[in-house]
């Protein structure tokens, strides 16, 4: 038996739409997080880019269980001393960009090297239902049907 690793040859991207309108956060990205990675094909390899293209539409309605919306908070710095900023989840989804609340999810389930940066460029997020990939030809995944546990009601 040998092992088998993929070549670039052997790699076969798809473009998959997900509506995120109603599904649960944690969820939702950690489907995202494993097509970005290529871990639901037989031939996945480790070392190579082998995940599909995500469009996710309706980031701004994804939904978040307990009291998450209002209490999760996230940080960032200015790089100046006493420069910590926090923001609630609440803020963002209600703000400018309610995609990097999913794009924060999602990222931070991937491993932090050089690929999973590569990796997150094939991630595109809309806070409406308007995406400018119909070239593409998205094949549909009904997340909200996987799983009951997947949608809030």
């Amino acid at each position: 038996m040998k092992t088998f690793t993929a070549k670039p040859a052997d790699i076969d991207k798809k473009w998959i739409l997900i509506d995120a309108e109603g599904v649960v956060l944690g969820r939702l990205a950690s489907i995202v997080a494993m097509r970005l990675r290529g871990k639901h094909k037989a031939t996945f390899t480790p070392h190579m880019d082998m995940g599909d293209n995500v469009i996710v539409i309706n980031a701004d309605k994804v939904q978040m269980t307990g009291r998450k919306r209002t209490d999760k908070v996230y940080y960032r710095h200015t790089g100046h001393p006493g420069g910590i900023k926090s923001v609630t989840a609440d803020k963002i989804l209600d703000g400018k960009f309610p995609g990097r609340v999913l794009e924060k999810a999602v990222q931070r389930m991937l491993p932090g090297n050089k690929l999973s940066r590569k990796q997150m460029t094939n991630l595109r997020i809309y806070a409406g239902t308007e995406h400018p990939h119909e070239a593409q030809e998205p094949a549909v995944l009904d997340v909200k049907s996987m799983n009951p546990k997947n949608t809030r009601s």
